[in-house]
């Protein structure tokens, strides 16, 4: 079964959106939402996460709470050749806590937190002999990382489970 097929129907959407308000929510209590028995929402809870529809389950924490108090993205614009040794670089920085390869004239963007404005310039510095680097310090955020949209659970793959 393909993973189109698997995120259309509507009790895996069901579950889905149940895991994804409590990813603690136990397998029991699941079941009972669902209006399913135990095993079989088991099966189901297991055959998303080895479709990797759940990619997986991850505790948030505040970086404030752990001293890091400024959150900055930083843009890079790569020397030639030298992009390969940026996202390594960046996977080897516990600061940097997201990369990603983005179009435009920049090549990477990095969310980094630190614990205060001067260590910034650590963080930079090492990114700058591979090139160019514009950076934005985040002042708020108005919507907390989530997941994306869940499909609608059509009517007729309802009718065709039950």
């Amino acid at each position: 079964m393909n993973n189109k097929v698997i995120a259309a129907d509507s009790k895996n959407i069901e579950i889905v959106r149940l895991l994804q308000n409590n990813p603690r929510m136990s397998i029991a209590e699941l079941a009972r939402k669902i209006g399913m028995s135990n095993p079989a929402a088991k099966e189901r809870v297991l055959r998303l996460e080895k479709s990797g529809l759940i990619a997986g389950y991850r505790l948030e924490i505040d970086p404030k709470a752990f001293g890091h108090a400024i959150t900055a993205f930083v843009r890079i614009r790569p020397l030639p050749g030298r992009l390969p040794k940026i996202a390594a670089l960046a996977q080897s920085i516990p600061e940097v806590v997201e990369c990603h390869r983005i179009t435009g004239e920049d090549c990477f963007i990095l969310k980094v937190h630190l614990p205060e404005i001067a260590s910034l310039d650590q963080v930079l510095d090492r990114f700058l002999v591979h090139g160019q680097t514009i950076t934005s310090i985040v002042q708020s955020s108005p919507v907390s990382p989530r997941s994306p949209p869940l499909p609608k659970a059509s009517a007729r793959s309802s009718a065709k489970r039950s």
